[in-house]
């Protein structure tokens, strides 16, 4: 059971296969994600991962993980604060903010953190959950 101010982390880490995989699914082909050419002339100076990518960790905990089978989505907001880059590892933290036992709903702070422990992405995560949220 998760209560309000309980803790989850998870680590993470992207390669280039998966954000090609990445753009192919979602369509989103702009060169910065995938030619090494192109991205070397932008601020970034190497491919960065697509935003909506790298925020795919906070589903696979909810999904699986923290609080696991069952969870369904009902919002999540979320802040890009730098980029992601692949082959680098990432640590996804999440944070109770709110529990609601009456409906089985819990608010979840969502932060990805670079190895340096800078933030990444930020943002809030609405969930339902009728065996965690208890």
């Amino acid at each position: 059971m998760i209560k309000q101010d309980d803790t989850y982390t998870h680590e993470t880490t992207f390669t280039q296969d998966q954000v090609n995989a990445f753009a192919l699914i979602s369509g989103d082909a702009n060169p910065i994600h995938t030619d090494p050419e192109f991205a070397a002339k932008t601020p970034f100076g190497r491919p960065i991962i697509h935003g909506m990518f790298s925020a795919s960790v906070f589903s696979k905990v909810f999904g699986t993980l923290w609080p696991g089978e069952g969870t369904i989505y009902l919002y999540q907001d979320m802040k890009f604060l730098a980029p992601a880059f692949v082959n680098e590892k990432y640590t996804a933290c999440f944070k109770a903010l709110e529990v609601d036992t009456a409906k089985h709903r819990g608010l979840i702070q969502c932060r990805l953190i670079d190895s340096n422990g800078n933030a990444v992405i930020e943002g809030q995560a609405k969930l339902i959950n009728k065996n965690q949220f208890v």
